[in-house]
C-alpha cells in the first residue's frame, strides 16, 4: 500500500499524555525514483489538536530497526507539539563494525556514506539516492504534496529541508547519525539516545569526526545513556563529550517518572531492566525527554 493515513485517538503511553494523532505510513519507493524499501514504511505523524512547536523531529532508529518500531516514541513527541518523522534507511550494518579497526577514519567514512551516499566506506554500500539525507528530503517533499493540511512545507525551502527548524534524534546507530548531521547542518537540536558507539578501541579515543567543529551549537545537543549499556557507557560518554565539547563527567543521574533539575547535557539512568540499551526510549522517561527539548 503506497499511502495509508490513520486518524486515531491514542494514548501514547507517556505518563498520561493523550493525543489525537494523524499517523501516516509511506512506502519509501513512493517518494522518488530509485528509493527502495529496506525494512518498513516511513512513518510521519503530528497532533492537529496540540499547539505546534513549529519544529520537526527526525528520529533515526538503530541497527536493524524498522522505522515503525519508533511509533510509540514518535507519538510522545507528537503529543509535545512536534511534527515527527522516522525513516526507513539502510541500517543493517552495525556501527561497531569499526570499533577495532586499524583505520582511524573507518567511523568517519561509515557515517558519511550512510548519511550522504558518498562512496568512501568499505563497511557499507549506500548510494546517494538511498542515503538518509536524500530519503528524508524526498519524504518531506512527498508529505508537503500529499498532505498539504499538515503543514509539512514549513520544513522545506527550495525542495530541501529547512534544517534550522529540524531536530534530529537517534537511538544507538541512529544517535551517531543524529550527531553527524549536527556537524553538517545548523539543526534546531540533536538528541542522542544510547550512543554514539564511535569509539576507536585500537586508538583509545573517539572517532575523529566527533571532534570536528559542527554547525549545531553544543547547547542544543543532549545525550541520554544507561550506566550498564552493553556498548560501554564510558565509551559512549567519551563520544558524546567529543561531539559536544562538554566533559564526560558532566552528567546528571535521572529517575523514571521524575523531572530533571540540572543544567547538564549528558543524562544517565540506572533503571533496573533487562534491556539497558533500549531503556532510554522507555516512555517512563518522558520528563527526561521534555528536559532535553525544553529550549529548542
Amino acid at each position: 500500500m503506497k499511502h495509508l493515513t490513520i486518524l486515531l485517538a491514542a494514548c501514547c503511553l507517556c505518563t498520561g499524555i493523550r493525543a489525537q494523532l494523524k499517523v501516516q505510513f509511506i512506502a519509501p519507493d513512493a517518494t522518488g525514483s530509485g528509493i527502495t524499501v529496506v525494512h518498513s514504511p516511513h512513518i510521519a505523524l503530528y497532533d492537529p489538536a496540540t499547539p505546534s512547536r513549529h519544529q520537526l523531529l527526525l528520529m533515526i532508529q538503530g541497527t536493524g530497526g524498522w522505522a515503525i518500531y519508533l511509533r510509540r516514541v514518535d507519538s510522545c513527541f507528537a503529543a509535545m507539539g512536534f511534527h515527527v518523522i522516522s525513516i526507513d534507511y539502510p541500517d543493517d550494518v552495525i556501527s561497531t563494525t569499526c570499533s577495532n579497526s586499524s583505520d582511524s577514519g573507518c567511523f568517519d567514512d561509515f557515517r558519511q556514506e550512510i548519511n550522504f551516499g558518498t562512496p568512501v566506506s568499505s563497511a557499507v554500500s549506500v548510494d546517494s539516492t538511498n542515503s538518509i539525507v536524500n530519503r528524508f528530503s524526498r519524504l518531506l517533499v512527498y508529505l508537503a504534496a500529499h498532505d498539504p493540511a499538515g503543514g509539512w512545507d514549513a520544513y522545506l525551502r527550495g525542495g530541501q529541508p529547512r534544517w534550522d527548524r529540524i531536530v534530529v534524534g537517534g537511538h544507538s546507530q541512529g544517535a551517531g547519525h543524529a550527531a553527524y548531521l549536527g556537524k553538517c547542518f545548523p539543526l534546531a537540536g540533536v538528541l542522542m539516545f544510547s550512543g554514539p558507539q564511535d569509539y576507536l578501541q585500537v586508538f583509545k579515543h573517539p572517532a575523529p569526526w566527533q571532534y570536528r567543529k559542527g554547525l549545531t551549537p553544543a547547547n542544543r545537543q543532549f545525550a541520554f545513556l544507561h550506566v550498564r549499556d552493553p556498548y560501554h557507557f564510558q565509551f559512549q560518554a567519551a563520544d558524546v563529550a567529543a561531539v559536544t565539547g562538554f566533559r564526560a563527567t558532566d552528567t546528571t543521574m535521572v529517575v523514571p517518572g521524575e523531572p530533571v533539575h540540572s543544567n547538564y547535557h549528558i543524562l544517565v539512568n540506572n533503571m533496573e531492566t533487562s534491556d539497558p540499551h533500549g531503556s532510554t526510549l522507555n516512555p517512563v522517561f518522558v520528563p527526561v525527554w521534555s528536559y532535553m527539548i525544553r529550549n529548542f
